[in-house]
């Protein structure tokens, strides 16, 4: 009898311990991209509580376990790597990796295999605060020319692409923090408050339709927390 009953016994402990890991873990899935568009192919998305690893897939997905307040750190050779913080209510998440900059992280970028289009990365560049003193310009014009290739200041537009026409505009479209604006709005933006400036230069821009034709400027600003 008391046999059964110390069976029975770890039978029920053994599926409450089951519901309640069960409960506490759930899985989360992912997306990692860099300049907003490119997904990154086996980077890294560890889990920082199990310490578990899973690589993207060719898309950039992932799929993971987590616990309850968990974090995740992503990382790709070439890239800056990324702490990510994980909500309650989070269920998918988009982890967009900054690219570092020079030449030999965009060749590490496409030698280990995180991006598959080398001419769609070739088309973009970035300048990044934590790698050179924005402060020493006086405005983002002055910033921008001469750091894009190709990229030239023309009464007070950004051309990415060259002159198309006389009548229509050539200017590159221009997003801060996410928010198309005028090229004017630039002047009241201090270099020392920009984070970082990423060009679009190919048909990457596409995803901004029409207004995009002319390339895209993309200008993250700082935060309370960046300064």
């Amino acid at each position: 009898m008391n046999t059964i009953f110390f069976k029975s016994f770890l039978l029920l402990a053994a599926l409450c311990l089951a519901l309640a890991t069960e409960a506490q873990e759930k899985i989360i899935h992912g997306i990692v991209t860099t300049f907003d568009s490119i997904p990154l192919i086996d980077a890294e998305v560890q889990v920082r509580s199990t310490k578990h690893v899973v690589l993207t897939d060719s898309l950039g997905r992932f799929s993971v376990a987590i616990n309850p307040g968990d974090r995740l750190k992503v990382s790709a050779s070439g890239f800056y790597t990324q702490k990510v913080k994980l909500e309650e209510k989070t269920k998918i998440a988009a982890i967009n990796l900054k690219l570092k900059p020079g030449e030999k992280n965009r060749e590490y970028a496409i030698g280990y295999g995180h991006v598959s289009d080398r001419d769609k990365l070739n088309a973009l560049a970035s300048l990044n605060s934590k790698d050179m003193d924005f402060s020493q310009y006086s405005n983002i014009y002055d910033l921008i020319k001469g750091r894009f290739a190709g990229v030239q200041i023309t009464n007070g537009e950004i051309i990415i692409r060259g002159i198309n026409s006389i009548n229509s505009s050539s200017a590159a479209l221009i997003i801060v923090d996410g928010v198309p604006v005028d090229g004017s709005a630039l002047s009241s933006i201090p270099p020392v408050q920009v984070k970082s400036i990423n060009v679009i230069k190919d048909g990457s821009s596409a995803i901004y339709g029409s207004r995009g034709a002319n390339g895209v400027v993309l200008i993250e600003t700082k935060r309370g927390n960046d300064q």
